[in-house]
């Protein structure tokens, strides 16, 4: 039974687990034993936990025979990207002078795993510092996609979406400051869902002083999934309360019935989009259509403009301000990769940053008034598909990753939900959409997410 049991979804494993088919060991057992038969081809896990993740499933099967509540995630193995705190562990961010930065309290949503019942089994691979999307570092190498070789397996969250499409474990964590758990699930084929701001409570314990501001109100946390139903699943045990977050808020899991009307976009505002992009959106659409969506071609407000203003503050408050961390202590790669975006979008002046800020909200104003007719916008996830490793450290390069990932950035700028699902297939790669809805609405995103799947067909471990 253990040779199967790390192919099966989070949901499943969950049921069979609280009915007693399988116990949390043997479901541990079972993910680690496919981490150590993978893992050393991909390198999608750089932190192993097994003795650990092996007792805390023993306690578990314990508490269970002893007739104690189970969580929602009783029993099921997940991973951790490096970048957050988990106590006893080195948020070390791929940085080799973080290494031994011993984490003594838990981020609030690795502590929401712990008390849904999940058994953290390893931390995946990012880039240095979080900052690229191709997750290859100088202190645990570069982490493969399981479809090929020799393409990105995404970034920041390329260990995680790595290990979910190799049957590592079902559920990956994520987070995403401008595409971080939507293009990792777009290069492995899997499910990605960002979402809204304020949706999931987190931060890191161990950091002293106050992050940039458009790290306050555009980095999320997320689930990397190979099932849309997971998402949910994820979404619901991340979403636990914590009063010490600033922007947590309490909101429903579902909300008032909406218009089932969806604006398709099979472009990549202000770039270039590849045609199994967006032929994907416009597959997508079919789909929509046949479970009785209304489905029209038309263009949400102010797009290219709030992607400009993005890659603004972006450069402004975020990558000048970790530019002089990450040219101390990056790897060569990630210094090489942050200059040619500094050198192609300078930071601009405090009047120009003031005034992106200022239209940020002027955008999200106009897309809630859209919302009110068409609740889901369909977009491709990136306007390429997934690149060979180190696109970014030349400069045309550069110029080309910026291009493909322009569509990326209107989810974080607008602190919309996305979801990213892959529709259809490119060679041995998942071309992949995002659907957004309005704020809080992640359930919509879903309910459309599953209608896309089950067109597609159930991702399987690869």
């Amino acid at each position: 039974m253990n040779t199967q049991l790390w192919q099966l979804d989070a949901t499943d494993l969950s049921q069979r687990i609280r009915t007693g088919q399988v116990s949390a060991r043997e479901a541990t057992e079972a993910c680690l034993s496919r981490l150590h038969a993978v893992n050393p081809r991909l390198n999608a896990v750089v932190q192993f936990m097994d003795d650990e993740a092996l007792k805390t499933a023993d306690a578990a099967d314990a508490r269970q025979s002893a007739g104690e509540p189970l969580g929602p995630l009783q029993g099921v193995p997940v991973t951790i990207k490096v970048n957050v705190d988990q106590i006893g562990h080195p948020t070390d961010n791929g940085v080799v002078a973080f290494k031994d930065a011993i984490a003594t309290e838990d981020n609030p949503v690795v502590a929401s795993f712990r008390n849904a019942g999940a058994i953290l089994i390893g931390r995946t691979n990012v880039p240095a510092f979080s900052m690229r999307a191709f997750s290859d570092n100088a202190l645990h190498g570069r982490t493969l996609n399981p479809r090929d070789p020799t393409i990105s397996a995404g970034g920041s969250s390329g260990g995680a979406g790595s290990a979910v499409a190799s049957g590592i474990g079902p559920i990956g964590h994520g987070n995403d400051i401008a595409g971080s758990v939507r293009i990792p699930a777009m290069f492995n084929g899997i499910v990605g869902l960002r979402v809204s701001l304020g949706r999931v409570a987190s931060f890191n314990p161990s950091l002293k002083a106050a992050r940039p501001l458009a790290a306050q109100l555009m980095s999320v946390q997320g689930p990397l999934t190979r099932t849309v139903r997971d998402a949910r699943l994820a979404l619901q045990v991340m979403a636990a309360p914590d009063p010490r977050d600033t922007r947590w808020v309490a909101a429903p899991m579902r909300g008032a019935p909406l218009p089932r009307r969806v604006a398709l976009v099979p472009a990549n505002p202000g770039g270039t989009i590849h045609p199994a992009q967006a032929e994907a959106v416009r597959t997508a659409g079919r789909h929509l259509a046949a479970a009785g969506y209304i489905v029209e071609e038309v263009e949400p407000p102010s797009m290219t403009e709030a992607i400009d203003d993005f890659f603004t503050i972006l450069s402004t408050d975020v990558l000048a301000a970790l530019a002089p961390q990450m040219h101390q202590h990056g790897d060569e790669n990630a210094k090489k990769s942050m200059s040619l975006w500094l050198d192609l979008m300078p930071p601009s002046d405090i009047g120009a940053l003031l005034g992106a800020y200022a239209r940020r909200d002027w955008y999200l104003y106009q897309w809630l008034i859209f919302m009110q007719t068409h609740p889901l916008v369909v977009l491709p996830t990136m306007g390429g598909l997934a690149p060979e490793h180190d696109l970014d450290i030349t400069r045309d390069g550069q110029i080309d990753m910026m291009n493909r990932m322009r569509v990326a950035q209107l989810s974080p700028m607008l602190g919309l939900p996305a979801l990213a699902v892959p529709v259809g297939h490119h060679g041995n790669l998942r071309p992949s959409v995002q659907i957004m809805g309005p704020r809080l609405r992640e359930d919509l995103c879903l309910d459309a997410g599953e209608v896309i799947e089950a067109a597609e067909g159930i991702i399987l471990p690869i």
